[in-house]
């Protein structure tokens, strides 16, 4: 009978359907990158696996900052538009969007390809490095391009198609291509079919683009945005983005450059099971992020110290019991992805014990960007990033994955610990688990 309940109010609110099915497709896509994961593992080398986890963070960081955060201001063009009953003009946006993240792309390939072979190789101690960039930069443009498009789909109101290849289609060419080498062993074409696997993904969301935007009515508007307007909106808004992807990306950067690719390989599962305690916390504040706003915009202080209060409660309240799981049988986990994984148990118990006592802030993050303190919260990213890059540059070279960890921890820490401060002293709120 509850049950019959539950479907029945899903049915009848469209909102709720939305959020459920978003949330599906949200854990489906990290069941999914487990699994594959667990492939990769188990099939590959960790030297493979290592150059692979390399090439992705290359292209988390930089591909954020070629994109100049258009991913994300344009949902903040589109609610414009759409208000202005002018959303043909998104074409243009869009358009403006695309020439200029070519023209980033171009220079950071240019970048890497004036770049002496030598000196890339030799700072990295591999002479594989700089043929790994030198294709990740190759690849930025048609990874911006993938990536902006699915925000597209969700500017023009196509959620679940968004949600599908943000969180399942993405992983599909990969996926395929990873069986594929293995089958023929030709594993050491992975970063090849890993990069390759963003061309494809390009050419088919840009055709999903067009046909979206074929059928929006144009009708001549007063709207028109210049580059540059583009460029101011869309700049500041990348930089928590840019912040979060330089976070993840300093610690596998490092640890390339004073340890190994085998190195690379364990330390970044060990980031990887962390994300299934990330998926919790980041669910669960979206759910609260929008009631947040609207107290906070309404004054109503009783609902909404209540509201953060069971928000932090809930995120530990789940987070605790699956860390605590974890934690005990962490040999048990690692070395369920090959016994070699099991070399990286201290700094993964860092890392999930970090996470735990993170979780103990609860939506302290989304406070301030559902609060009008984006800016601040921004700030607070940039010095965190600069912590982050200084911890892992003196700790790891002395201690691998466990200074990684230690400097990952920290930076988390100190940017939640900042977070709840001001808040509490320019809302008189305890924002930390009470």
């Amino acid at each position: 009978m509850k049950t019959n309940n539950i479907f029945e109010k899903l049915s009848q609110n469209p909102f709720l359907k939305q959020s459920f099915t978003t949330l599906l497709l949200r854990i489906f896509g990290v069941l999914l990158l487990f699994g594959f994961t667990l492939f990769l593992t188990k099939s590959y080398s960790p030297k493979l696996v290592g150059q692979y986890d390399f090439a992705r963070s290359f292209l988390l960081a930089i591909g954020s900052i070629c994109l100049l955060g258009f991913d994300q201001s344009i949902l903040y063009f589109k609610g414009k538009l759409a208000s202005k009953n002018a959303l043909e003009e998104l074409k243009i946006i869009y358009t403006k969007m695309v020439a200029m993240l070519f023209v980033t792309s171009i220079i950071a390939l240019l970048i890497i390809a004036i770049i002496s072979r030598d000196i890339i190789n030799n700072y990295f101690s591999d002479q594989e490095v700089y043929s790994i960039l030198l294709k990740g930069a190759a690849a930025l443009f048609f990874y911006g391009i993938a990536t902006l498009n699915t925000e597209i789909f969700r500017a023009l109101d196509k959620l679940y198609v968004a949600e599908l290849f943000r969180n399942v289609i993405k992983y599909i060419p990969l996926i395929i291509g990873s069986v594929v080498l293995f089958y023929f062993h030709e594993e050491t074409y992975l970063v090849d079919v890993f990069l390759g696997g963003f061309v494809l993904l390009s050419i088919i969301t840009t055709v999903y683009v067009f046909i979206y935007f074929r059928k929006l009515t144009v009708i001549k508007s007063a709207e028109n945005f210049s580059y540059k307007e583009v460029f101011l909106k869309s700049y500041p808004i990348a930089i928590s983005g840019m912040a979060m992807f330089l976070l993840m990306s300093f610690d596998i950067m490092f640890l390339k450059k004073y340890r190994n690719d085998e190195t690379v390989a364990f330390y970044s599962v060990g980031v990887k099971i962390m994300t299934i305690v990330s998926v919790i916390i980041l669910t669960i504040n979206i759910t609260f992020s929008a009631k947040i706003a609207e107290y906070f915009s309404s004054h109503n202080k009783v609902e909404l110290i209540k509201i953060l209060r069971n928000s932090s409660r809930l995120i530990f309240g789940i987070t605790f019991p699956v860390i605590v799981i974890i934690s005990i049988f962490s040999e048990y986990v690692l070395s369920f992805f090959g016994h070699q994984y099991v070399a990286a148990k201290e700094a993964f118990l860092i890392l999930i014990i970090g996470q735990g006592i993170c979780s103990a802030f609860g939506s302290a993050p989304v406070y301030l960007n559902m609060t009008g303190r984006q800016h601040v919260f921004q700030i607070i990213l940039i010095v965190t990033v600069i912590l982050n890059f200084t911890l892992n540059r003196f700790l790891i070279p002395e201690y691998g994955m466990i200074g990684a960890a230690i400097a990952f921890v920290s930076s988390s820490f100190f940017w939640n610990i900042v977070s709840a401060i001001i808040i509490y002293k320019k809302d008189r709120i305890k924002i930390f688990l009470h």
